[in-house]
């Protein structure tokens, strides 16, 4: 029996429930990391690795951060029956761009014409934001002290 949109679609729905789940955790550690920051004592070689590791450890918040977001706006539009329709031509997104980039909002051809133009396709998220509405959590980046440009 081949598998239906629809069927393809559920299971799409719970690898990106799975997903948004692990980055929550990951960004949780991140978070309390960024929170616990204390200068260190140690010498400057010490301080130097510190800074870069807590650098590294920013950057990566934001990078699951900004994940997160698409994630939920992905379960968003699947609860609102307009998941898999591109935000550029209102045209079917193919089941192998979603299945390889589940939180797709546009066609591969609008995402093209979007980076040509230098313009980014779909929602405006504010990225320097780091929110997840269902879990009661609402942070802003500049709230650990990290450089948001």
């Amino acid at each position: 029996m081949a598998k239906t949109r629809k069927d393809s679609i559920k299971g799409l729905r719970e690898t990106l429930i799975k997903r948004r789940d692990a980055l929550r955790a990951a960004l949780d550690g991140d978070l309390s990391q960024l929170r616990e920051f204390q200068s260190t004592t140690g010498d400057v070689v010490d301080a130097a690795l510190d800074t870069a590791q807590d650098e590294i450890s920013s950057q990566l918040a934001e990078v699951e951060s900004r994940e997160l977001a698409s994630i939920r706006i992905a379960l968003q539009r699947i609860e609102e029956g307009t998941y898999g329709l591109c935000e550029g031509c209102d045209g079917k997104i193919p089941l192998a761009r979603l299945q390889a980039l589940p939180y797709a909002t546009t066609c591969i051809q609008c995402q093209r014409e979007a980076e040509k133009s230098g313009h980014s396709a779909g929602h405006a998220i504010d990225w320097s934001r780091i929110a997840d509405p269902s879990a009661g959590d609402d942070y802003r980046l500049t709230d650990f002290d990290v450089n948001v440009s």
